[in-house]
């Protein structure tokens, strides 16, 4: 039992570590070694394994800490063969939240391209040098930046250099900016009048998102809630002194109530969320 309880202290600690390196919003970023000594976070040896802890190591591994943990505690490996197939799906959740967020976070930026792009054409500024200044100032471009910046300074095809940039997910802003670049090119129309309401379009679209989102909230925590029953039955069934773990990972009938239990789980989660991304959809 000493043994048991010193590797799962061992693979808790392991387990914050990774975490703490593995988090790419975390306080500090790490620098590659080719940064020099002064900019590592641990000198020598300890700073060049940490730097590569964390380049190679993500947020989905964490799964087999806690399976060691568990099978530590349930004297079983099964455990560890459901951490190994976590690893992968968590992995692939983990990319779509990331996905998500950076799609917002464009979504804004283009939102902030917009407004800034309307203030300096009213302040006097030419379209091109304009759209040069606000663009490095929010970052909107991303990918596409070098090319539309390469086209409004050498006076090149700027509509389709945001068309093209906006097929980035959720970039689609600049397919309207592009269209009013366009106009005012041909037409003579002022651009500053066209950005400025693409811009209010754009943000209450946001705004109606975000409220969308706000509304949806109790349904995810509802989702929440019911992925994490099972596991306060556990908590509570040690407590009690009930051995949860050793009756599902040791007996014929734990172990039908734990692949059943198992399946309606996941079949419970995957309604849940179908119903209401459907909702967010709709």
């Amino acid at each position: 039992m000493t043994a048991a309880v010193m590797c799962a202290t061992v693979c808790a600690g392991a387990a914050a570590w990774l975490a703490a390196i593995g988090d790419p919003a975390a306080g500090r970023a790490l620098p590659t070694p080719a940064a020099g000594g002064a900019a590592l976070l641990a000198p020598g040896w300890a700073g060049e394994l940490r730097w590569w802890m964390a380049r190679r190591f993500r947020r989905e591994w964490l799964c087999l800490p806690t399976a060691v943990l568990l099978a530590l505690l349930g004297d079983s490996p099964l455990p560890l063969l459901v951490g190994a197939l976590a690893v992968p799906v968590v992995g692939r959740w983990l990319r779509t939240a990331e996905s998500r967020r950076a799609k917002e976070r464009r979504t804004d930026a283009v939102i902030a391209l917009c407004g800034g792009l309307a203030g300096e054409l009213r302040a006097g500024y030419q379209p091109g040098q304009a759209l040069l200044t606000v663009a490095r100032a929010t970052g909107a471009l991303a990918e596409a930046e070098a090319a539309v910046l390469a086209a409004a300074r050498f006076g090149g095809d700027v509509a389709a250099q945001l068309r093209r940039a906006s097929q980035q997910p959720g970039a689609g802003g600049l397919a309207g900016l592009a269209a009013c670049w366009r106009v005012s090119v041909d037409g003579g129309a002022g651009l500053a009048a066209g950005v400025d309401r693409l811009e209010s379009a754009l943000r209450g679209e946001r705004e109606q998102q975000d409220g969308l989102r706000a509304q949806l909230a109790g349904a995810w925590s509802t989702v929440v809630v019911l992925a994490l029953l099972p596991v306060v039955g556990l908590v509570l069934g040690s407590a009690l002194g009930a051995a949860p773990l050793r009756v599902l990972l040791h007996t014929p009938a734990g172990m039908s109530c734990l692949l059943v239990g198992g399946l309606l789980e996941a079949a419970g989660l995957s309604w849940a969320v179908r119903i209401v991304r459907a909702g967010a959809r709709s």
